[in-house]
């Protein structure tokens, strides 16, 4: 059976569930190979693209996982909190974003730039919480 673990970069769960409610650690779209997702490689120089909507597409992906284990999905998330290292990059992650939520029925959401991530090819961080009661 294949490992889709990712493990955690540091001292910390992915999840902590504390009653109802499921905090979701921020998530990004790396693997569990150590491989991230929305790396492309442009030409032979090695020049890259980090492409927005393949890492925020993943990000979600790796979050629904996550919240599947404690027995939760995208449906019971009521807030979320992203890290984006560009704020030109906001119309592509709000576009990937609207595939999994929507206005009327979605979470809370608040974006916010940072200088960076703890890998130069990330460029999007999500963090979620999620409630599963009533």
């Amino acid at each position: 059976m294949k490992d889709d673990t990712v493990t955690p970069r540091g001292a910390y769960p992915h999840t902590k569930r504390v009653g109802d409610f499921i905090f979701v650690s921020g998530t990004s779209s790396r693997r569990p190979d150590n491989t991230i997702a929305g790396v492309e490689t442009i030409d032979g120089l090695g020049t890259k693209h980090l492409n927005i909507e393949v890492q925020t597409r993943e990000v979600i992906k790796n979050i629904e996982m996550n919240l599947t284990k404690e027995g939760a999905s995208l449906k019971d998330v009521i807030d979320v909190t992203s890290f984006l290292v560009n704020m030109n990059d906001f119309a592509g992650y709000n576009k990937a974003y609207a595939e999994f939520f929507d206005a009327e029925t979605g979470p809370t959401r608040t974006t916010v730039a940072v200088h960076q991530l703890p890998h130069p090819d990330l460029v999007v961080e999500i963090k979620v919480v999620a409630y599963i009661g009533n």
